[in-house]
């Protein structure tokens, strides 16, 4: 017992100020505030700086914040909820829950429930940026007797392949409704003639303006549709539009003869009554007949004088 300990040291040392409680620190600003803290040991929850210190969350925002954190897992928090249990209205607790969402506190998803219902799904993250923050923490449900597990995800369906263009068409040169009209009442007639040429829709909109080019230079509809009707191949259409498509552009007879312009027609002056005669008369006077006019006495008279006499 008289051999000391020659590893203790002679003295206590003394405490590193690094390690000192902030508590227990002097105020560094007069006025500022001082903390009077007791350890928790029961229902406490732990929240980040990061959160309760967030520089561009508004105080509505970090309060919310904080309550959702320190709720147990299952309560609700949709808006209807945190309206009934704070004083903020909806609008303004609506606002500072995008906030949070927008700064990674919160993320909100739509999911189907098993019932088929859809609902809201809100994680709350304790530390945005962390590596696990945006796994999915939920368990995977195993399927039992009473539960159900989760429906098997059908196969994602395979990229239907583009549609070829058609051949382009000819164009008449005037538009006219009536004439477009009539191209494409003769385009939906085409499967009485043959079944394999029926049209969609969009089929018969891109060949319209080409049948409405053959109408425009003096062919009859039943010249029409005997020309795209002949001489089909006797296999399977399976672009009956590509086909049709090909034969008005391919097939397109010339334009027809220019023609004399008709002459005017003749003009029938409507019946009156001579002033002279009081005889009915079609003419361009409205007063008197060709015989009554003056200038038909003076064609009439004879070159002579009418009151000299032959010597």
């Amino acid at each position: 017992m008289d051999t000391g300990n020659l590893s203790a040291p002679p003295r206590a040392g003394a405490r590193i100020p690094g390690k000192n409680h902030p508590s227990r620190e002097r105020c560094p600003r007069p006025g500022g505030v001082v903390h009077d803290n007791t350890r928790h040991t029961t229902r406490f929850t732990v929240i980040g700086n990061h959160l309760a210190q967030h520089p561009e969350l508004s105080a509505l925002a970090i309060g919310l914040g904080v309550h959702i954190q320190s709720l147990p897992a299952g309560a609700p928090v949709d808006i209807k909820t945190l309206t009934a249990r704070f004083p903020e209205g909806a609008a303004r607790i609506a606002a500072a829950l995008r906030q949070l969402e927008a700064h990674g506190y919160l993320r909100r998803t739509r999911e189907r429930a098993p019932g088929g219902r859809i609902v809201t799904r809100t994680v709350s993250c304790n530390q945005p940026g962390h590596p696990g923050a945006r796994a999915d923490r939920r368990p995977p449900r195993e399927a039992t007797a009473d539960a159900p597990g989760p429906p098997a995800r059908r196969p994602a369906p395979e990229p239907r392949a583009p549609r070829r263009k058609l051949p382009p068409v000819p164009r008449p040169a005037l538009r006219s409704p009536a004439l477009l009209r009539a191209a494409v009442d003769l385009l939906a007639g085409l499967r009485r003639a043959d079944p394999r040429l029926l049209l969609s829709t969009t089929d018969t909109e891109h060949l319209a303006p080409g049948v409405a080019a053959w109408l425009e230079r003096d062919l009859t509809p039943t010249a029409v549709r005997d020309a795209l009707t002949a001489r089909l191949p006797r296999e399977p259409l399976h672009r009956p539009a590509a086909l049709l498509a090909h034969r008005l552009a391919e097939e397109l007879p010339p334009p027809p003869p220019s023609r004399a312009p008709a002459p005017p027609p003749a003009v029938r002056h409507p019946l009156r009554n001579c002033e002279g005669c009081d005889r009915g008369y079609r003419g361009p006077d409205p007063t008197r007949c060709r015989v009554c006019r003056p200038e038909h006495h003076e064609g009439a008279a004879s070159p002579r004088d009418p009151g000299s006499r032959p010597g």
